[in-house]
């Protein structure tokens, strides 16, 4: 997957479209669109045909506009990918009481930005290292940070964690969406392909060179291991994850208290 990196456009120009600061206003004709149906086309054409497909001229087609009065509402495609990426952000939830301590709040977070990412597969074809500071993505990192405040953590340790977790999802995702990719340009499933290619390496691998690989192929076959699943996948890292998270936060907590 190609990336497309986001902070690449004017700041100013979308800092003030993010959080809806008005310009200046001009003269001539009232708008066709708001700001906001230009967003909203835009994402379901990447949700459609992937960021690769996103231009400023396909969305105006979308909306029925030229695409010179397109740049009206956005500066450049740099500006709308910011507007995007914002926007869908809006879909996560912050926890609330009902998910429980910290650990429930960050399992909510990590299951909703799981499924944020097979609605818009797209979001993992931007390269996020700068992203748009707006209202929407910062409301994800407020509510990141804020499960695991309180719990005798340093700014700098609460900021790291919260790092882990957005990295984790962020690659178990991009598996997820590479094995449905393969299977879609290929065109058999993971079953079919392993079916395929067992009985190539049957007499060519060899078990004593590689014990433990084939003792876990024959575990597959026998049935004792399912097929591989994107999503139990990334159910079983997360707790594993989350249970490294909590280790460190007892340690934390023990050395205080020793302090103390």
């Amino acid at each position: 997957m190609a990336t497309e990196f986001i902070g690449r456009g004017d700041p100013g120009r979308s800092i003030a479209l993010l959080w809806g600061v008005a310009g200046p206003r001009r003269r001539g004709p009232k708008p066709r669109h708001s700001v906001d149906e230009v967003v909203q086309a835009a994402i379901a054409l990447a949700d459609a045909e992937g960021l690769a497909a996103l231009s400023m001229r396909r969305v105006a087609e979308a909306l029925g506009v030229s695409p010179m009065s397109l740049y009206t509402y956005v500066p450049s495609k740099a500006e709308l990918m910011d507007l995007m990426l914002d926007r869908v952000a809006a879909e996560v939830a912050a926890p609330t009481a009902a998910d429980g301590d910290w650990r429930g709040q960050l399992t909510r977070l990590a299951r909703q930005r799981w499924a944020l990412a097979q609605r818009h597969p797209w979001i993992m074809q931007a390269g996020m290292h700068r992203p748009p500071l707006g209202p929407n993505v910062l409301a994800n990192v407020e509510a990141s940070l804020r499960a695991i405040d309180g719990l005798g953590l340093t700014e700098m340790e609460m900021d790291q964690l919260s790092a882990l977790i957005g990295d984790y999802v962020r690659g178990a995702v991009r598996a997820a969406l590479e094995a449905r990719e393969a299977e879609r340009q290929s065109g058999m499933t993971d079953e079919q392909w392993w079916t395929l290619n067992t009985p190539l390496l049957a007499d060519l691998v060899d078990p004593e060179r590689y014990p433990t690989t084939v003792r876990i192929g024959e575990a597959y076959k026998a049935g004792r291991i399912s097929a591989p699943d994107p999503a139990r996948n990334f159910e079983f890292g997360l707790q594993r994850v989350l249970d490294g998270i909590e280790v460190f936060i007892a340690g934390r907590r023990s050395a205080g208290a020793s302090a103390a």
